[in-house]
């Protein structure tokens, strides 16, 4: 096989492998920090040894092998210097290797769901915890995860850091939640995939509308957790809301890049198969049982428009109920907002302007650009094009992607050619 190919297969056989073991080796170890570093040091001896030897029949064992090797001798000059029991029994559960082609797939999931958990936690900030999520669960190194954000490599090296230094220092458990904390972690955890996915969805800087490798780290993210917390409805809500999301990524964007808007886009170019696997997501939490959470709603929500062959079609009236339940469950300016325009939509502009202009008053919303921007499309529907010229350049100001802001300016510009 040439250097080249090799080199692709070790990068997919770690973006495969490398959550697991380092979980694994953050169980034995209980440092999340050393555990990635003696990943990394598995990953370099592939690079140097592979397009020498070949790769191996089980090249995900021969990581975690190679990897526990090197905890094992870490742990050995830590004993010269300092005996202690803990030591001692973490040599013990290491010294238990079998050879590559026979270690087995035993506690992953758990070894999983408990990384998945601590790179949440939330003792860290959410850049933060996005940050390592990425890097100890998505195997992006710190220069992807930077590119996917638009920030300096130094500064998401930093985030990464300080994470795992707080992490130490909290002396945060690599163990399940107590049954008190779960919800409240589990509700981390899904925040930080969403806050990933979104990031991708929607760019909120830079000159792309949209960043689909995090969209697909995302997704990859909550359908691992859907594996590993199959009875959690708000899991499966979250994994119904992106795959109907994601299945709008071609429409979403025109020939040139340009931002196209849901109620433009060709709906034959959404992809049936992301709606299928959705609808079956937001299915599976619906027979859970109770009452559907914010994700799950927000799916619900989701669905209505997947199923509509054209936006006329929509049941707009359902929307609107989804969002008051919405608003009832996790009140915000932004759901009101959201609301507002399925108001629209469903009772007509004014209706809508009436709750917009009351949103107006929330400093949460102060540089808050859809807003202006949803004003301006009530009031340029209402007839009222120089307010809603106004709306639509004020927007502009305060959007910080490129592509956003020139799809504003456009809007305003076309409003002026109303106005005598």
């Amino acid at each position: 096989m040439a250097e080249s190919n090799i080199a692709c297969t070790i990068e997919a056989v770690w973006r495969m492998e490398s959550a697991k073991i380092i979980a694994k080796l953050a169980r034995m170890l209980r440092d999340v920090g050393l555990a990635e570093e003696l990943a990394q040091d598995a990953l370099v001896t592939a690079l140097e040894q592979w397009p020498k030897s070949g790769v191996p029949s089980n090249p995900g064992a021969w990581l975690m092998v190679t990897a526990k090797n090197r905890a094992l001798d870490q742990l050995r000059r830590f004993k010269l210097l300092q005996r202690k029991h803990h030591i001692v029994a973490q040599e013990a559960e290491l010294l238990e290797t079998p050879p590559p082609d026979q270690v087995p797939d035993d506690d992953v999931e758990d070894d999983l769901l408990r990384l998945i958990f601590i790179a949440c936690h939330p003792v860290l900030s959410t850049e933060a915890r996005v940050a390592l999520t990425l890097r100890l669960l998505g195997g992006l190194t710190t220069a992807e995860i930077a590119r996917a954000f638009l920030v300096t490599e130094p500064t998401i090296g930093q985030r990464i850091v300080r994470a795992k230094r707080a992490l130490s220092e909290a002396h945060v458990p690599f163990e399940m939640p107590r049954a008190d904390e779960l919800a409240a972690r589990l509700a981390s955890v899904l925040e930080v995939i969403y806050l990933i996915f979104n990031e991708g969805y929607a760019a909120t800087t830079g000159a792309e509308w949209m960043r689909p490798t995090l969209c697909e780290e995302a997704l990859r993210l909550g359908r691992i957790l859907a594996e590993l917390a199959p009875k959690e409805p708000e899991v499966h809500g979250l994994i119904g809301l992106m795959e109907i999301q994601a299945s709008r990524a071609a429409a979403r964007v025109g020939p040139s890049g340009q931002p196209i808007l849901l109620f433009e886009q060709d709906r034959a170019r959404w992809d049936r198969l992301l709606i299928r696997r959705g609808l079956a997501a937001l299915e599976r939490a619906e027979g859970l049982g109770g009452a559907l959470g914010p994700y799950a709603l927000q799916a619900a929500v989701a669905a209505c428009h997947a199923r509509a062959r054209t936006a006329a079609e929509t049941d707009w009236t359902r929307i609107v109920a989804l969002y008051d339940a919405l608003a009832q469950l996790a009140p915000s300016p932004v759901v009101d907002l959201n609301r507002a325009v399925a108001v629209s939509m469903a009772f007509g502009p004014a209706a809508a302007l009436e709750i917009v202009d009351a949103l107006i008053r929330d400093s949460r919303l102060g540089s808050y650009h859809l807003l202006p921007s949803v004003r301006g499309d009530l009031l340029e529907k209402l007839g009222r094009f120089e307010e809603a010229r106004t709306e639509f350049t004020r927007a502009a100001a305060l959007a910080q992607n490129t592509r956003e802001r020139t799809l504003l300016l456009g809007r305003a510009a076309a409003c002026g050619t109303h106005i005598s």
